[in-house]
Formats: structure tokens, C-alpha cells, sequence
């Protein structure tokens, strides 16, 4: 399998749709929400933080909630808020990684078999 079989399989099984925002927020609601966010998140409350940004869709939000996930050795997670704020460059780096290692258990698999 390589990397355009594994994208797509990723993005369908990540992403539900209780995790898109919620349609029809306003937009000075959507502003207080992530100011509320960002508190969160500043103050280290991070789960809340991206609750709040899942709900507006706030994308540099869910890519700071991405980034800490990922410092924090959660590249599942990281992923999600990657594919949630639509930024494909991070996204797509941690699905070549997630394949690299996918084709490195094979490869062991393959050895041991022989």
C-alpha cells in the first residue's frame, strides 16, 4: 500500500461528525468563544481549549492543540486537528511518517516470515 491508498483510509476513519463545528454560530460569537479558547489553552486547560475550537472551527487554534499533541507524543490526535483545521502540509507530514512506519513493521514481518 503506498501513501495516496493511506491518506484516504486516515481522513474517513479520523474525522466524525461530531467533530466538524457547529453549523450557524455567529461570527461575534464565534470571536468570545475562541478568545475563551485561547484562555484555556494559555492557562493550560487544553482539552477545554479544544472543545471550543472544534465548536467555531477555529483553525489556528486546532493546529496550536495539534502541535501540543503532538510534543506530547499523541500524532493520532495531533492528526485530527491537523485534518480539522485543514492544514494539509501537517497533515501530510505525519501521514508520510505514519506509512514510513507501517512499511518498516512489514518490512520485519516479511524478514521474520523468510
Amino acid at each position: 500500500m503506498d501513501k495516496t491508498q493511506v491518506v484516504p483510509i486516515l481522513a474517513d476513519g479520523l474525522i466524525k461528525s461530531a467533530d466538524l463545528p457547529t453549523p450557524g454560530v455567529e461570527s461575534d460569537r464565534k470571536v468570545k468563544l475562541n478568545r475563551k479558547g485561547n484562555e484555556l489553552f494559555n492557562g493550560g486547560d487544553v482539552e477545554a481549549a479544544r472543545r471550543i475550537f472544534q465548536t467555531t472551527g477555529y483553525s489556528d487554534g486546532l493546529i496550536r492543540v495539534g502541535d501540543r499533541y503532538l510534543s506530547e507524543r499523541r500524532p493520532i490526535e495531533a492528526l485530527k486537528m491537523y485534518k480539522l483545521a485543514r492544514d494539509d502540509k501537517r497533515s501530510e507530514r505525519l501521514i508520510a511518517d505514519a506509512a514510513l512506519v507501517i512499511q518498516y513493521f512489514l518490512s520485519e514481518t516479511k524478514e521474520e516470515e523468510k
